[in-house]
């Protein structure tokens, strides 16, 4: 009885876990205190690696690629929401970038997504 209860424990623990998975590329994500879930779904997630590489969900893409793809992607959806996932290591003012063209392009809904300490 103790297996069965210790099973459905662990079953549950990572099914939970399974449910804050961002949409992006593996990147080492700084932590923060007052970091919050958010819901992955109807989310785009930037990866900005930490080699300054940029990601579109999983797809590497380049700069003017993300620029096209932000565009198609706010008359798409123009209540939208963007994800900046970024390495603790990556350069910040990539991520900057990120975050001021999603913005520029009329996305209200932009977080930056951490890790909580």
């Amino acid at each position: 009885l103790i297996d069965v209860i210790f099973f459905l424990l662990a079953t549950f623990v990572l099914f939970t876990l399974s449910l804050n998975k961002s949409n992006g590329v593996s990147v080492q994500l700084p932590t923060a205190e007052s970091s919050e879930p958010r819901d992955p779904n109807g989310t785009v997630t930037i990866s900005v690696t930490d080699e300054g590489a940029l990601a579109w969900n999983t797809d590497l893409i380049t700069l003017d690629e993300f620029l096209q793809r932000l565009q198609t992607y706010h008359r798409e959806e123009p209540e939208g929401r963007i994800l900046i996932n970024g390495d603790e290591r990556a350069y910040f003012a990539q991520a900057i970038y990120v975050f001021d063209e999603a913005r520029k392009a009329g996305f209200l809904k932009v977080y930056i997504e951490t890790h909580v300490r």
